[in-house]
């Protein structure tokens, strides 16, 4: 496996890596009553002795009442969580790691779990889960600004504790991937369009007054996608135009870096070119992306978490796509995931010692 571009530093706005490598974020609901016990924080600690460029934390809910849909899914408010969170952030640093906070809001999601109890109605742009699925009503003009607020509350809680950068889900069909799907968002006000970049107001505001709260040289990350967990299939922007002016909106209004997720980095995003999602985005607006998507393994994460086996596959393509400049950081996940030495392997070319990815791991803290 040659993986000589995965590990040349990053410097980009304050942000300084050892290398190209981000853990992706992954949710693993260990955290009862939304507070990270020891056994997360030394979760995260192995990643950073592991080498880990830039860890992306599971997505932890902002300040709305059913920001999460999970009673063991992290927050980032409230004096305990945030508590939490300084003891994850002080032991990734002891381990020479760096760290972002992935700040969540689910969105029109159901629970996983029938015994959960939602604290208040469901947060959506237009009360759908999906095209022509009722879940609830549709977000207030005050709900909309209170939850915008609540994620500019929580990157600034980030930059408090010493975190590296901040990254915004705004991705696989939650809250702000919402309002950006057109079968989601049939607003007719300001937050609402039949154009793309109308849609994107939303993402865009929190954008800005994240911004506002962190000041101008702290790194903000956006995670977005086309595909969406309601429909594997959908795609927001349908050719290089309406890419440029939805992703270019997100930079203007602030995002430094995109994170581009796709089922498999080794697809092209559009006819005519190899280039996949996180190619074009840098292409389009100039800015560092992020890819990801089944990144060192052989089957795609979907399949993966049906129980389909998951075999350690060559880097060799991702090292070629590296070299030529289409992105400037890999987000790895099931991988790291199942083994938080996978980076230490690669680097010093232990394949052999590679794990396969069992879908047991879910369910343990390695």
């Amino acid at each position: 496996m040659a993986a000589d571009a995965l590990f040349k530093p990053f410097d980009y706005k304050g942000l300084h890596l050892k290398n190209r490598i981000v853990m992706a974020p992954m949710t693993r609901s260990f955290s009862p009553g939304g507070v990270v016990t020891d056994d997360v924080v030394a979760y995260y600690r192995r990643r950073a002795e592991g080498e880990v460029g830039l860890i992306v934390s599971e997505g932890t809910g902002v300040d709305r009442p059913i920001s999460v849909n999970d009673a063991n899914v992290p927050r980032f408010h409230g004096d305990k969580a945030l508590a939490g969170w300084q003891r994850v952030i002080d032991a990734v640093h002891q381990a020479g790691g760096a760290m972002a906070p992935q700040l969540w809001h689910v969105g029109a999601v159901r629970a996983r779990d029938p015994q959960f109890l939602p604290a208040g109605p469901y947060d959506s742009p237009s009360g759908l889960s999906r095209p022509d699925k009722q879940f609830g009503e549709g977000m207030t003009q005050e709900e909309v600004a209170d939850t915008i607020a609540a994620f500019a509350k929580a990157a600034a809680e980030a930059k408090r504790l010493g975190f590296e950068a901040v990254e915004l889900h705004g991705a696989h069909g939650y809250l702000i991937d919402q309002f950006f799907w057109d079968g989601t968002n049939v607003r007719e006000d300001a937050y609402g369009s039949k154009e793309l970049t109308g849609r994107a107001r939303f993402a865009a505001d929190i954008l800005k007054e994240v911004r506002k709260a962190v000041g101008p040289d702290y790194p903000i990350i956006i995670r977005i996608s086309q595909w969406k967990q309601q429909d594997y299939a959908v795609k927001l922007a349908h050719d290089t135009k309406s890419m440029e002016a939805w992703l270019g909106a997100l930079v203007d209004a602030g995002a430094d870096i995109l994170h581009c997720s796709q089922r498999r980095i080794w697809e092209p995003e559009f006819e005519g070119s190899d280039l996949n999602f996180a190619g074009w985005a840098k292409k389009l607006t100039g800015v560092p992306t992020i890819s990801v998507g089944s990144v060192g393994l052989s089957g795609e994460f979907i399949a993966a978490y049906g129980g389909e086996a998951s075999q350690p596959a060559s880097l060799d393509e991702l090292e070629r796509r590296m070299d030529r400049g289409d992105f400037d950081l890999v987000a790895v996940g099931r991988a790291l995931l199942q083994d938080p030495e996978w980076v230490l392997k690669i680097k010093e070319g232990r394949n052999d010692e590679l794990k396969s990815f069992e879908r047991s791991a879910m369910g343990v803290l390695y």
